[in-house]
């Protein structure tokens, strides 16, 4: 029995996060954006393919398990001798982190249009994009022809999810992402985003700005505080956020976009 719920794919980077704790504790965990995004997908019952480069090294074969775990169709994510990416997760007291990313040459950077020689497939209904797939190449180059090549019926979500310490190039990243955002439908960014884009406007300003650029919804994200929700009119509403005991916050914002995906697709538990 075929299966007709509508295909998300998620295109981008997959890691192993290396953790510092403030109190010097190490562990490594599976990460990445696009790779929590698909998994979290996953789990709220939607039906997901992961578009990324996978290693055959021994963290490539423990991000593949966790993704089959879950689920996620890996049709479209090729194999490769290339080292997994490794990012390096300080945390502070406040279980904020700060990165720093190795090796430069790596499983997930070498995305190339050879690797998706059919682009997407035609079932697809969302198309999702950000993180570290917006930055390294040729992923970034791979994934912007994608999505500048996607139908216009596919709903495409960017979280750019900006790491600075990974952009060598800050002039080239905001001219991609300029390019990027009149197709992309959903933008989701954090204020810690706008303050890198937009260092000088409120959030609700930068926020508008990118809305009138093209996306039908900006949606800013802000910890604790609330979302701001803004349409291309420029209208905006204010979400509040449930309270939570933070433990860290790493993967929060690829819940929150897989959330707000599966229930906007209505195929999920979002």
């Amino acid at each position: 029995m075929s299966d007709e719920r509508p295909l998300i794919v998620v295109a981008g980077d997959s890691l192993i996060d290396r953790i510092v704790r403030s109190d010097g504790a190490v562990e490594e965990v599976p990460g990445g954006g696009p790779f929590n995004t698909a998994r979290a997908l996953a789990r709220l019952g939607c039906r997901v393919a992961f578009l990324g480069r996978l290693s055959t090294d021994r963290y490539g074969a423990i991000l593949r398990g966790r993704l089959v775990d879950d689920g996620v169709d890996l049709s479209l994510a090729p194999s490769t001798a290339d080292p997994t990416l490794v990012a390096i997760a300080e945390l502070d007291a406040d279980g904020v982190a700060s990165y720093r990313f190795e090796p430069p040459d790596n499983a997930a950077a070498g995305l190339a249009t050879g690797d998706i020689p059919s682009g997407l497939p035609k079932r697809t209904a969302a198309l999702h994009v950000g993180t570290l797939g917006l930055v390294f190449e040729p992923m970034a180059t791979t994934l912007a022809g994608l999505v500048a090549a996607a139908r216009e019926d596919i709903l495409v979500v960017a979280d750019p999810n900006i790491r600075p310490a990974a952009i060598a190039d800050a002039a080239a990243y905001r001219e991609r992402l300029a390019r990027l955002v009149p197709r992309v439908s959903v933008l989701k960014v954090s204020v810690d985003d706008l303050r890198w884009l937009a260092p000088s406007r409120d959030p609700l300003a930068a926020a508008r700005r990118l809305a009138d650029s093209g996306p039908s919804l900006v949606l800013v994200t802000d910890g604790p505080r609330p979302v701001i929700a803004v349409r291309r009119s420029g209208a905006a509403a204010f979400v509040d956020v449930p309270a939570v005991d933070v433990v860290d916050t790493i993967g929060a914002g690829d819940a929150f976009s897989a959330a707000f995906l599966a229930r906007w697709m209505g195929g999920g538990r979002g």
